[in-house]
């Protein structure tokens, strides 16, 4: 087989598996896709603005078959969006500049404490319970969002979760619809904006992306079919298993 070849099955095959565990969790492509975008040659800038724009196609494969099952609230949909996207782009232009190694450190510490927050909370995220609607609630929860959307851009691995986590624990939502806020609005609108900004100024593996994009897609919607048919607690257990191993693919 060409080595073309063979490295396009390696990419479709990456972004499956990467996508399909981020769509029953809530996030995490990084911690397979990105490594693995590495190991195959890519220095660490081009891997991440390749990374960042095959991201996109995770929320494009969960939004087809999450989005059937969610009815999104607008107050929520402009709040992810007009907080989220700046900090994205803020951050991934930081990135550019700015050392990340020691943030990893500190985010992968933060996002094994968010597994096991979670795991100490049974109950947490299994029904649908709205709150912090008022103009207070909504300011600290976009305040949060505008942090997690730097972190986005410039970490990139494994902070959707915590937007996951900050849905169900501020906002009150079930498992599931955080879910789907998080790979419909972060998968595409935030990883959109920071795939722009690090495309712009850093050279993307355009012959990498229809492996990578193909895989995705493939990949996010089986994981999102798999996540539905299981329900919120099976979510929460995805959720809290991806986000443990995120942190400590950071650390270690």
């Amino acid at each position: 087989m060409p080595e073309s070849m063979t490295r396009a099955a390696i990419l479709f095959a990456v972004a499956f598996v990467a996508n399909g565990f981020a769509a029953m969790a809530g996030g995490g492509v990084g911690l397979i896709q990105l490594p693995a975008l590495l190991l195959l040659g890519l220095a660490f800038p081009q891997a991440l603005a390749t990374h960042k724009v095959a991201s996109v196609a995770l929320g494009l494969g969960a939004a087809a078959r999450y989005a059937r099952r969610v009815t999104f609230e607008r107050t929520l949909l402009v709040i992810m969006l007009t907080a989220g996207l700046p900090g994205a782009l803020i951050g991934a232009l930081a990135m550019l500049v700015v050392p990340g190694q020691a943030a990893r450190w500190v985010l992968g510490f933060l996002t094994i404490a968010l597994g096991f927050y979670s795991l100490s909370r049974r109950d947490m995220g299994q029904r649908h319970e709205p709150r912090h609607r008022d103009p207070a609630g909504l300011a600290i929860g976009a305040a949060v969002l505008f942090l997690i959307g730097l972190l986005n851009g410039s970490i990139t691995a494994g902070t959707g979760l915590f937007s996951t986590l900050w849905l169900v624990r501020w906002f009150g939502l079930d498992y599931k619809r955080a879910v789907t806020y998080t790979l419909v609005f972060v998968g595409i609108g935030w990883n959109a904006t920071g795939a722009a900004a690090l495309g712009a100024f850093g050279a993307v593996a355009w012959p990498w992306l229809p492996p990578l994009l193909a895989g995705a897609l493939a990949g996010s919607y089986a994981g999102a079919h798999v996540a539905l048919g299981r329900g919120n607690k099976w979510i929460k257990t995805a959720f809290e298993i991806v986000t443990i191993a995120v942190g400590a693919r950071l650390l270690f």
